[in-house]
């Protein structure tokens, strides 16, 4: 099958890129066929960039993460067979079908899906795999009641940035097992792996990363969301002054423009898509952009590059790319 030459081709190129492989998983890549999750091409997984699985009734579009960051995670998972494995955020389910290769037929894959569209698609793609294990696709209800769970959970991954762990995720996993996923804000997180011992988390630092958010509503709100805009200026400024020193009132020019975009009236109109020029420039919030121009317009190039960063690909052949359409972003630690 010309899948199988594909895949074989993009795991050499992985390999000799230097991310790391579990043979394990990449058996299980050989067993499952992307394909089978996504009605969309999957020529950009071959070169090791996100697939698009679903695009939402308002135009956003859900991927599969790529491969290197697919293995780079099951990599830090530390997976054993028969373990629990509580995924935050289905990807469609390939990501699932490929935990329940590696963990066997006494394994378990419990995965959590927010978005009603999504975790649709995702029952129903896994309803022809051939599972190994037991597997379940369930609403973000199930993290309230811990029953739900039937047993203890030894690894959760989250596929989504989040700011903080789920409370209710502290009663769920058990003793030594771990959290893996990225912490932060919109543009940019920690690939952080928080591991219980007794009633302490302790932290590992496994590098910067850049996904989308967990809730695919956060991608679907209007550009123009004021609270959105301030979280990604705020996330922005706090990543620039780590990597270059700021001028203080550049921060401090930027913390009274996010204040003012928290203050403005929650029940901002949205704009159309057909919204003419003078009608976005007449928007309370291009408004208030407009306003500050005069300190903000030199920086704002570099608050550009960095709310579109560009995707790492280290499995891509050097003489050839492929774009990828959709939203999500996944940059290799």
């Amino acid at each position: 099958m010309a899948w199988l030459a594909e895949i074989d081709d993009l795991l050499e190129r992985l390999k000799a890129a230097g991310v790391p492989i579990d043979s394990r998983v990449s058996d299980a890549m050989k067993i499952v066929d992307v394909r089978d999750f996504t009605d969309l091409s999957a020529e950009p997984f071959w070169y090791d960039s996100p697939v698009p699985f679903l695009i939402t009734e308002v135009g956003a579009a859900k991927t599969i993460s790529a491969p290197h960051m697919i293995l780079t995670l099951l990599h830090h998972l530390e997976l054993r067979r028969g373990q629990h494995v509580l995924l935050m955020g289905s990807k469609g389910g390939y990501i699932s079908a490929i935990l329940d290769e590696v963990l066997g037929p006494d394994g378990m894959v419990s995965i959590v899906e927010p978005h009603t569209e999504v975790r649709e698609h995702t029952s129903r793609r896994l309803e022809k795999h051939s599972a190994r294990g037991l597997m379940r696709v369930l609403s973000p209800a199930a993290l309230d009641n811990p029953d739900e769970m039937d047993r203890g959970v030894d690894r959760v991954l989250i596929t989504g940035a989040v700011k903080e762990m789920p409370i209710s995720l502290e009663v769920m996993v058990d003793e030594g097992g771990f959290v893996l996923g990225p912490f932060g804000g919109p543009v940019h997180q920690r690939l952080l792996k928080r591991e219980k011992q007794g009633n302490d988390w302790f932290d590992t630092d496994l590098g910067g990363v850049v996904f989308g958010p967990m809730d695919l509503g956060e991608a679907e709100r209007d550009p123009l969301d004021a609270n959105l805009l301030a979280d990604h200026l705020e996330d922005a400024v706090a990543l620039l002054i780590d990597l270059i020193e700021l001028d203080d009132e550049l921060i401090e020019n930027v913390e009274h423009l996010v204040a003012a975009l928290r203050d403005l009236p929650i029940d901002l109109p949205i704009l159309p898509e057909d919204a003419t020029e003078d009608e976005i420039l007449e928007h309370p919030v291009m408004d208030l952009i407009m306003s500050e121009m005069e300190w903000l317009a030199p920086i704002w190039p570099v608050f550009g590059q960095l709310f579109s960063m560009d995707l790492a690909a280290p499995g891509s052949p050097d003489d050839e790319e492929v774009g990828m359409a959709g939203g999500h972003r996944d940059l290799v630690p």
